[in-house]
């Protein structure tokens, strides 16, 4: 497959509303807004007992994933399923791709089965937005994770955490609390497309200080172009953060001697609980998971009162909740809605 050079104006429609999710490169700040506060109503519903809504019934979601993926394609499964979707999930390795079908006439295929939205996982980075130019009209494109690009639902969750514990809870966060924060993001920068999606998104919403800290063989080159502060130290890396976000080590997509060890990597850049104590009292500790225990991070750190992982992953329901409805034009129940958050 060939694929398209990023273009960010694709996701936006004549009048600024959201028709695709490929990146949050280039978005709105109101727009961003939009989706964190949409996410809140959503995420209120789902504290609910009845926490399913008829909002998307009659659509059709197709899940079709060609990498691994547990966290992510399950709660793309279960959001569009609280939605009332009917959902496709696309075993891609036992499909006709595996005949030499292409995927521009696997996209083809599907659509004529009158799909809404294609949730699209690939390792090729530019397949969302290859997706994206090719659908027919009114066939929306959800970048689940491309290469190294972008992966914006799980940018978007880690914002929507980041305000719900740093911008006042639940029900009224201010999305002012960027401007005062200190954002540390520890780990594999240079595969990550987690690390791409979490800086343009803080960018978007005036974050104080954006770090990556990681050794100089995991740093992208002219990271820096993007606004954000180079530390090939953990302890300097972390000193005054209020948010620490940590990367699994993405072996995978490794093909060099990009580390010594593992063991080097956790002794050097793991963090350990006495780490953890050199820290902020409140500073937060998030991932995206899977983790790597006893590498990027110490188990009992992982699922201690510090760490904030298995909310995200809980947030990450609500916030693909949002973004399905918003591009399918079925915004969450107004007895759902709060006040507008504080800008």
């Amino acid at each position: 497959m060939k694929t398209t050079e990023p273009n960010p104006g694709l996701q936006l429609d004549a009048r600024g509303r959201l028709c695709h999710l490929l990146t949050l490169d280039g978005l709105p700040r109101e727009l961003l807004i939009d989706i964190l506060d949409e996410a809140e109503a959503h995420d209120k519903v789902l504290r609910g007992q009845d926490k399913k809504q008829g909002t998307l019934s009659g659509r059709t979601i197709v899940n079709l994933f060609f990498e691994p993926s547990t966290r992510t394609r399950t709660t793309f499964e279960l959001a569009a399923k609280r939605l009332s979707a009917d959902v496709l999930n696309l075993q891609v390795s036992a499909s006709s791709t595996s005949k030499g079908e292409t995927l521009f006439d696997t996209l083809k295929t599907l659509e004529a089965m009158q799909a809404d939205m294609f949730v699209v996982r690939h390792e090729a980075s530019g397949a969302a937005h290859f997706f994206a130019e090719h659908a027919a009209p009114g066939v929306a494109i959800l970048n689940a994770g491309d290469g190294r690009h972008a992966h914006p639902t799980q940018g978007l969750l880690d914002l929507f955490t980041i305000r719900r514990y740093k911008g006042g809870g639940v029900g009224g966060p201010s999305n002012d609390c960027f401007k005062k924060l200190t954002v540390a993001i520890v780990g594999d920068v240079l595969h990550s497309r987690v690390a791409r999606s979490d800086i343009h998104g803080l960018r978007i919403l005036g974050t104080k200080e954006i770090r990556v800290v990681a050794p100089p063989t995991l740093v992208p080159a002219g990271i820096e172009a993007m606004g954000v502060k180079v530390f090939h130290e953990l302890e300097s890396g972390l000193d005054g953060a209020d948010v620490v976000i940590l990367l699994r080590l993405q072996k995978e997509r490794m093909m060099g001697a990009f580390l010594p060890s593992l063991a080097e990597f956790h002794r050097d850049f793991g963090l350990t609980r006495a780490r953890l104590a050199k820290l902020k009292p409140e500073a937060i500790v998030m991932h995206p998971g899977p983790i790597n225990r006893g590498v990027e991070i110490e188990g009992d750190v992982a699922y201690g009162p510090r760490s904030l992982i298995l909310n995200q992953v809980s947030h990450g329901i609500a916030v693909r909740m949002a973004v399905m409805s918003m591009i399918l034009g079925a915004p969450a129940p107004a007895e759902a809605r709060s006040p507008r958050s504080r800008r």
